[in-house]
């Protein structure tokens, strides 16, 4: 029954996040539109067939259709051989100045820029509930170690910038790790002691992977001790065959005294396919029992898993929790600041893609977004929100690519057009459009590829 609730707590908060996306997106190109006096016939939210449609007093279809990945807006004399009027000539798309055809490619992309100002400045000014960055564990030889970073330790400042909860310090840290550059971090010890470290990044590091930007500093940051006691046995995997029961509680993997859950999957991770000794506790009698991991691929690596979940999680105490929260015009500028950020790190990302210095696992679907937006959205509205944000900047920086049949190839052909006074073949711009369309399956398949292997390991 949780399964089913948490498949369509994902599903409902994606068509809400795509659909609302979309919607701003659009509406871009729409409102620059008729502003400029282009006549737009359709009104879109979603590809196929319309579920739902009404016809405006201006002639509009405003139309939301059946597949929610998407969108569109339809102008008189967009690419299209419908005769047109004398008396609407002068509405057409076509027969605009191409600034005005720029600026309404451009507004798409833009609206979406702007929203994310606006949910930031929503989510800066109300606040989100966040964790002071303290760190849990230090690998030992990892840098780290070797820079002096101490369990418990909290992360005051990353490279100058201020770092109240995770979320920030994990922001700040990872455009130097992009960048293959050391990081400036401010601490302060159990006893408030701060003091001033370095992490060495070393520039001839591999290309990243997803869920693997930290491994290399060798930290992990703080979480409440979780006792080792089953609450779930997955049906038919190495715990159920070895005859591990529900309410066991783990003493001991091959004599090696486990005290937290932490360590249980330390321990456990690292033997994929092995066998393993484990000391159990039921009803007060200790039992040996033998079990075989089974071995999963994450990420091109292979781990052990025993299929087993804890009874109980434990909560943050108070101390540990932050409201995350600016006044109101500070927000606004704070929002400013963060939506320049994730946009100039999203170009980044791709460049580094491009050029092979970030591998393209990073890459996320409408799968793992599915599965974000619905962690999100159940995490409270000012995460959901938060998220929007940065995916709206997804959206945009997206379509703002030079690919034909994108905003951003349209864009590029009126930068043309601009520069030789006159527009481009149909010869060229059809040429465009066979390698646009033949650029965004390879994207899509990447993208569907990284979501089914992150799903099914």
């Amino acid at each position: 029954m949780d399964v089913v609730v948490n498949v369509l707590t994902f599903i409902v908060a994606f068509i809400v996040a795509i659909s609302v996306l979309v919607a701003v997106h659009e509406f871009g190109h729409f409102w620059v539109a008729r502003k400029l006096g282009v006549k737009v016939l359709r009104f879109s939210i979603g590809f196929g067939k319309p579920l739902l449609k009404r016809t405006g007093k201006d002639g509009t279809e405003y139309v939301i259709s059946a597949i929610p990945l998407g969108g569109y807006v339809k102008m008189l004399g967009e690419y299209d051989d419908t005769p047109i009027s004398e008396e609407e000539k002068s509405q057409a798309h076509n027969n605009k100045s191409v600034y005005a055809r720029f600026a309404i490619s451009f507004a798409g992309p833009a609206f979406n820029f702007l929203f994310a100002i606006l949910a930031f400045w929503l989510v800066f000014s109300i606040g989100v509930d966040g964790y002071k960055p303290v760190i849990g564990s230090v690998v030992e030889g990892s840098p780290a170690t070797m820079a002096g970073l101490k369990a418990n330790d909290e992360i005051i400042s990353v490279n100058g910038a201020s770092t109240p909860i995770w979320s920030v310090a994990f922001q700040s840290i990872i455009p130097s790790l992009i960048d293959k550059e050391n990081i400036q971090l401010e601490v302060k010890d159990e006893y408030g002691t701060t003091r001033s470290i370095t992490l060495v990044i070393a520039e001839n590091s591999e290309e990243l992977e997803p869920d693997e930007l930290f491994s290399s500093l060798g930290f992990l940051p703080w979480r409440p001790s979780i006792k080792t006691t089953i609450g779930q046995v997955v049906e038919a995997s190495p715990a159920a065959i070895a005859g591990i029961n529900k309410d066991d509680k783990i003493l001991a993997l091959d004599d090696v005294k486990i005290s937290d859950w932490s360590e249980l999957v330390e321990y456990v991770t690292q033997r994929p396919d092995n066998d393993i000794q484990v000391l159990v506790e039921r009803e007060g009698k200790e039992l040996e029992l033998a079990l075989h991991t089974k071995s999963v691929n994450e990420n091109g690596k292979k781990v052990g898993k025993m299929g087993i979940a804890p009874k109980e999680f434990g909560d943050f105490p108070d101390e540990m929790k932050i409201l995350y929260q600016y006044p109101v015009l500070a927000s606004f500028r704070k929002s400013l600041e963060e939506t320049v950020h994730y946009t100039l790190f999203t170009f980044k990302m791709i460049g580094k893609m491009i050029v092979g210095e970030v591998s393209v696992k990073n890459l996320s679907g409408p799968i793992n977004i599915a599965v974000i937006a619905g962690d999100s959205a159940s995490a409270g509205p000012a995460k959901f929100i938060f998220f929007l944000a940065i995916l709206s900047i997804g959206l945009g920086v997206l379509n703002l690519l030079p690919i034909p049949i994108l905003d951003g190839g349209h864009l590029m052909y009126y930068l043309i057009e601009m520069v030789k006074g006159s527009p481009v073949s149909e010869h060229f711009m059809e040429m465009g459009q066979r390698v646009g369309i033949v650029l965004l399956l390879m994207l899509m398949s990447i993208v569907f590829y990284n979501d089914l292997s992150r799903l099914f390991g």
